[in-house]
């Protein structure tokens, strides 16, 4: 046998063998480090012999081959803390666990408008899959706060009392705060349909499950829809999916923030997107602090928040609205405490005035947004100002005048809130299927009080 036989750059054959060789070793599957499950209490699994990141993905297959997913949310020691994404029937002591390398990424495209979808990027409107391309994680990604345009765009959200009295601008994030059964839902259904804005995003994160298709059905509408992407965890998902559907809602209004859109974010409610949190931190051993919830949850607030807001310079914006539940109409709730210190204003709605059936049912006196003076002149100021300095001279009178112990002429300025407060009331009032632009608001505003505003100058 000659030398140039053996050599493999000379001999055909030995090349063929070669390239068979490579191609095989080019298939091979990676080594996968398998653990298995020894616990679970509630919703919480733990599993031995495996490691993998926190937000990690996991597949659990039981021993008769269903599998369920799910998610690395803690560690110690040798031991992984998994949060199911799904159902847990059928879960089987040892089921083996077997880390995907994977996390939770959101589909995003063009294609989303007019869909469906729960926590899990999933749809559920029944009209085939998604037709995405793209994706990007969940938890955002951070923003140079410099880098932000400031807000300096008022943005028509279709109610007189929030345009003139408590003006938004673009890029703003406000919360809305009210107990059970006062009017949040329809209120965001008002803006939902009236706002001037290119994409709506809507986040229906813990609610009733009803809700979802009287909001899609009902409040959107098939005009609505066909700008607007819908994410509903209702209450009976796992608050791993709950806070899921929060951050995924988020994620696709930065993709349309980032493509120059000008996106309304609309969250129902923020107080069920840190009650997912305290159940999975409670669930793994985190000391509650304050009223049962866990420093952790404090933190994923303004992680959350922050994520909406105004983009580049010339880029497009998120303004963002969310409902805050105050229990028991309590509005030192810690999460209620919490959200007003991190949003740019709050909308108080008062279950005294919706049983009055007066609706919307805003507290003006309550309420505030911290970005009005930055983006409204000086005599609209001036006008909303008076509105309110009358509306609460009113209030503060208010049972002496009802019981009649007021002697008119005693005091001018309870004087003029009597002779005004009739229009007060009515200029708050709005029907839900009304609209009212910024323009009318305005001027609707200027006719009440532009003679009051002169008298006082």
């Amino acid at each position: 046998m000659s030398v140039a036989s053996l050599d493999p750059n000379r001999n055909p054959l030995w090349q063929q063998r070669l390239g068979r060789y490579s191609e095989r070793l080019g298939e091979g599957v990676p080594l996968v480090v398998e653990g298995r499950l020894t616990r679970m209490v509630g919703l919480t699994l733990e599993a031995v012999g495996c490691q993998t990141a926190i937000g990690g993905r996991c597949l659990i297959v039981n021993p008769d081959g269903s599998e369920i997913e799910a998610e690395v949310v803690g560690f110690g020691g040798e031991k992984l803390y998994l949060m199911p994404i799904g159902d847990l029937q059928g879960l089987a002591p040892n089921a083996r666990v077997i880390p995907t390398n994977r996390a939770c990424e959101a589909p995003v495209g063009p294609h989303l408008l007019g869909r469906v979808l729960d926590g899990a990027g999933r749809p559920l409107d029944g009209r085939g899959p998604l037709q995405v391309e793209e994706r990007m994680p969940i938890t955002g990604r951070l923003i140079n706060p410099l880098a932000r345009a400031p807000i300096r765009e008022p943005l028509d959200v279709g109610v007189r009392s929030i345009n003139s009295l408590l003006t938004v601008g673009r890029g703003q994030r406000m919360g809305l705060f009210a107990g059970s059964g006062v009017g949040k839902s329809v209120l965001l259904s008002m803006m939902t349909r009236y706002t001037n804005a290119d994409v709506i995003v809507v986040g229906l994160i813990g609610e009733r499950g009803r809700e979802v298709v009287e909001f899609v059905q009902n409040n959107l509408g098939e005009e609505g829809l066909a700008r607007s992407v819908v994410v509903a965890t209702p209450a009976d998902t796992s608050p791993l999916m709950r806070m899921h559907g929060a951050m995924l809602a988020t994620s696709i209004a930065e993709y349309y923030r980032d493509q120059g859109m000008q996106v309304l974010l609309l969250m129902d409610s923020l107080t069920r997107f840190a009650q997912a949190q305290r159940e999975i931190a409670l669930a793994i051993g985190e000391p509650p602090a304050t009223k049962g919830y866990p420093p952790s949850v404090f933190a994923k607030l303004p992680q959350l928040v922050e994520r909406a807001g105004n983009g580049k310079p010339g880029g497009g914006s998120i303004t963002a609205f969310y409902t805050v539940l105050a229990e028991g109409d309590d509005q030192n709730d810690p999460i209620a405490d919490a959200a007003r210190a991190i949003l740019d204003g709050h909308i108080v709605l008062s279950r005294e005035l919706g049983e009055s059936g007066h609706y919307p049912a805003i507290d003006i006196e309550a309420s505030i947004s911290r970005a009005m003076t930055e983006i409204t002149d000086d005599t609209h100021m001036q006008t909303a100002r008076r509105f309110k300095q009358i509306y609460s001279t009113y209030q503060r009178n208010r049972d002496l005048i009802n019981v009649g112990a007021y002697q008119k002429g005693s005091d001018p300025r309870v004087d003029e809130a009597i002779h005004y407060h009739p229009r007060l009331m009515q200029f708050l009032r709005q029907g839900m299927h009304e609209r009212v632009s910024l323009v009318e608001s305005l001027d609707d505003l200027d006719q009440l009080l532009g003679n009051a505003l002169a008298t006082t100058q």
